[in-house]
Parts: C-alpha cells; sequence; structure tokens
C-alpha cells in the first residue's frame, strides 16, 4: 500500500481509437484522505501515426507528471490571486524594486478580481477593475489614467503567463478598449543648463560630484550607480569600461536590497581617458581618507567619510536642492540626468540600439517613446532644414512681387 502524501505514477484513460487523451497525475493525499489529483486533456495530432499514439501519450504524461511533482501545475480554475502570488515567485529576472512595485500593485487588484478562476475573468471583469481603480485618490487627487493602465499591464502579465503555459487560450486584459493618454512631456535639461549644473556640481563633496558626473556621463539608473564596485571597471589602453550588474534599491518592508539590475542583463559602458583619470583621483582620494581612518577601503564607490553605503534618497534629496539653489525646474529630478543622456546621444546621431544597449533597454521602440525629446535647438533646426529643402538656392518660397503684378495684369 502506498503512504500518504507519496507521489502516485501517471495513469493514462482512454482508448487508443479516439485522439482525445485524457491524462491523470495522483500526488499524494490532502490531510482529509482525499487524493490531490491533477488531469489535463489532450489531442493528439493528426501527423502522428496510430502505431505511435501510446509512445506519443508516454510522453505527455511523463512531462505532466514532471510538472506536478515540482509543483508548477496549474489549471484554470486556480484563482487568480494564488497564480499571481505563484508568478510572482518565479520572477528572477526583475530587480527587487520592480518586483517589490508589481507586488504593491496586484494587492491593490486582489480584493476586485483575486476570487474569480483564471478560466472565468472575462475582459467586463478588467473594465470593472478599471473602474474602480480611477475611484481611487493619492494625495487628495484622482489617479491619472496612466497609473490606472499600469495595474491593468501588470494583471495583463500574470495572464499572459497563464497563456503562455495553456492554461488559458485567451488573455482578457489585452480585450479591453483603453483611452488614449498623453503622455507627460518631459523637459531635459538644455546645454547651457548642463555646464550651469557642472558648474554647481564643482562645488559639491568628491562623492556627490562623481555620482550625478557618471549619472551625466553613462545614462546609469540610481540604483546601478548605488551599487558600483571598484572591480566593476577594466582599464583599457586609452580607457576605461564599465560593467553594469548589480542595482541597489529601497524595496518596502525589506529596505535597501541589492539584486541585478532592472533587466536582470549586465551591460559595458566604455568611459573616455579623461573620466578615467576623475575616476583614479576619486579612488586614490577615498584610499587615503580610509587610511586615516585606519579602516579597509570599502568595495564600494559612493559611501560616507566613515566608509557606510550612502541611501540611495540621499542623492535624490541632494541633487534636489543642489536643483533648487540654481534655479532649475521642479519637474527636473535625479532620473532626468538619464533622459539628458539618452536624448543627446540620440541628437549626435548615435544609432538608437547603441544607445538602447547603453542604458539596459532591448527595445528601441520604448526607448524612443520614454526618452527621446526634441530640444527648442532641434526643433528650430528642423525648421530651417525644412525651408532649405523647399529652397535649396536660398530664395524666397513665394515671390509676393511678382504675384501681385500678375494678379494686376489678369484683372
Amino acid at each position: 500500500m502506498e503512504e500518504r502524501n507519496q507521489t502516485q505514477l501517471w495513469q493514462v484513460s482512454s482508448s487508443f481509437k479516439c485522439v482525445n487523451i485524457k491524462i491523470t497525475v495522483s500526488n499524494g493525499y490532502r490531510p482529509d484522505g482525499r487524493k490531490i489529483s491533477r488531469a489535463r486533456a489532450i489531442t493528439v495530432p493528426d501527423t502522428v501515426r496510430k502505431q505511435q499514439i501510446p509512445q506519443y501519450v508516454a510522453h505527455e504524461a511523463e512531462e505532466f507528471e514532471r510538472l506536478v511533482k515540482n509543483g508548477f501545475c496549474e489549471d484554470s480554475n486556480m484563482r487568480f490571486e494564488e497564480y499571481a502570488r505563484r508568478w510572482l515567485d518565479r520572477q528572477s529576472r526583475y530587480a527587487p524594486s520592480t518586483l517589490a512595485s508589481y507586488r504593491r500593485m496586484l494587492e491593490v487588484v486582489f480584493p476586485y478580481i483575486g476570487a474569480i478562476p483564471l478560466c472565468r475573468l472575462r475582459p467586463i471583469h478588467m473594465e470593472n477593475l478599471l473602474a474602480e481603480l480611477r475611484k481611487r485618490t493619492c494625495h487628495g487627487k484622482p489617479v491619472q489614467e496612466t497609473t490606472v493602465q499600469k495595474y491593468l499591464t501588470v494583471v495583463s502579465a500574470v495572464l499572459s503567463d497563464a497563456k503562455r503555459n495553456e492554461i488559458l487560450e485567451k488573455n482578457p486584459a489585452r480585450m479591453v478598449a483603453l483611452p488614449h493618454t498623453q503622455r507627460a512631456i518631459q523637459r531635459v535639461p538644455s546645454q547651457a543648463e548642463v555646464q550651469k549644473l557642472l558648474a554647481a556640481l564643482a562645488q559639491e563633496p568628491r562623492h556627490y560630484r562623481m555620482f550625478y558626473l557618471l549619472s551625466l556621463y553613462t545614462g546609469c539608473r540610481r540604483g546601478e550607480l548605488c551599487a558600483l564596485q571598484w572591480s566593476d571597471f577594466t582599464f583599457r589602453k586609452d580607457s576605461l569600461l564599465l560593467t553594469i550588474s548589480r542595482s541597489r534599491s529601497n524595496v518596502a518592508g525589506k529596505g535597501i536590497v541589492e539584486g541585478s539590475t532592472k533587466n536582470g542583463r549586465s551591460r559595458e559602458i566604455y568611459l573616455s581617458g579623461e573620466l578615467c583619470g576623475i575616476i583614479n583621483s576619486y579612488h586614490h582620494r577615498k584610499k587615503m581618507e580610509a587610511e586615516r581612518a585606519r579602516r579597509k577601503l570599502s568595495p564600494y564607490l559612493f559611501t560616507d567619510e566613515h566608509g557606510q553605503l550612502i541611501h540611495p534618497d540621499t542623492f535624490t534629496k541632494r541633487l534636489r536642492k543642489i536643483y533648487e539653489s540654481i534655479g532649475f525646474p521642479k519637474e527636473y529630478h535625479l532620473h532626468t540626468l538619464r533622459h539628458y543622456f539618452v536624448t543627446a546621444l540620440l541628437h549626435c546621431g548615435v544609432d538608437k540600439q547603441t544607445v538602447a544597449d547603453l542604458v539596459g533597454h532591448g527595445d528601441t521602440g520604448f526607448l524612443e517613446r520614454t526618452y527621446c525629446h526634441p530640444q527648442q535647438a532641434q526643433k528650430e533646426q528642423a525648421a530651417d532644414t525644412m525651408l532649405t529643402v523647399l529652397r535649396p538656392d536660398g530664395s524666397p518660397i513665394f515671390n509676393l512681387a511678382a504675384a501681385c503684378m500678375a494678379k494686376r495684369r489678369g484683372a
């Protein structure tokens, strides 16, 4: 007799005269003595010969048994909340801060659709969810439509995973008609403003100066800069190679967490010889600082005078004060420097894929939608270019004097 909770072998119940096969896998017993089992119906393709059907079914059954035993077997009757939590636990390619954001958004969604089985979710449930989310407020103001749609995007990611695993045939979140949202215009500093900022940074303590300079020069995210270590730099003949592979971020309920980058991939950035000299000088100063305090040099770049890691929020708050001191708009923030990096490179003719690789984006379309911001100078240049196209010789577009003379003759 088999012991309780012991995984049983798969069973096939079918007649091989038909191509519809039901596979049942037993996986132990519940506390009340009932057997835990999962079933899956498969259809044998017409291309499989009659003699090969047993072999085909055996392969499918073994694969199904493996999924059940490893705890990855879900079915369409599972509630959305349970499946979403399992989906969160399986994610490893997202940065801790990104995953924490998804978790927070799903916790908001669960009271509305969490108890509904996956197979019963319909577009109307998604529409009702959006209607409820639009009633929410943030700091006394209605939640923006772009924020509401971000919640649906996370729900859609969960349901797309269910579809990919053949639990659902369709993703109801993708069947909802959404209102068009106008993206907020993201201003980026002009060249004159950047020079003004660099002049202000020259008066800052060296760790702040180094942090913001690298942000401008590399377009790295805040968390990626906070996680930089000296070992991430590799010296070349006339340059320096920087490898970005980690990120440190403040995760609600967990504090500062270090993990992979936002997309889970590492990337390389080349730094010029001049910046190489600045980094060498900074390293020398930090080494002397550690020796005077009779402690080891921290492996991290950005530490305070005691060798302790600086909280990521500190860099954000400090830069906001610098912005205020030089009269920058309130809408500028630390991420604005990343926007400037991308926009400046694209305007200088660097190809989109190279820029996307430098900032850790594989999708050039996302890069353009999110980071490419034409500035006033570029718009004026475009106007002059169009004028040159219309009149290469520089003559007026319309000779008004000639037009008036012709009109008088006709009269």
